[in-house]
């Protein structure tokens, strides 16, 4: 399953972890994913959004 949101397609970051002697291991970032219920045209829909389409009112959660 991909980690990217289905809402505004949000998806991992990737870099480096770098320590006190400068050594450099990759590692990536991911989105912040919820399950959530959602209405999409007017029926109910579970998906996976990140944390910022959320607190943003992007969706609107079914009850």
């Amino acid at each position: 399953m991909a980690a990217r949101c289905e809402l505004c397609g949000k998806a991992p970051m990737f870099g480096n972890n770098v320590s006190h002697a400068n050594n450099a291991t990759k590692r990536r970032w991911n989105p912040n994913l919820h399950r959530v219920r959602i209405v999409i045209d007017g029926r109910r829909r579970r998906t996976r959004v990140c944390a910022s389409c959320i607190r943003s009112g992007r969706i609107v959660k079914s009850h």
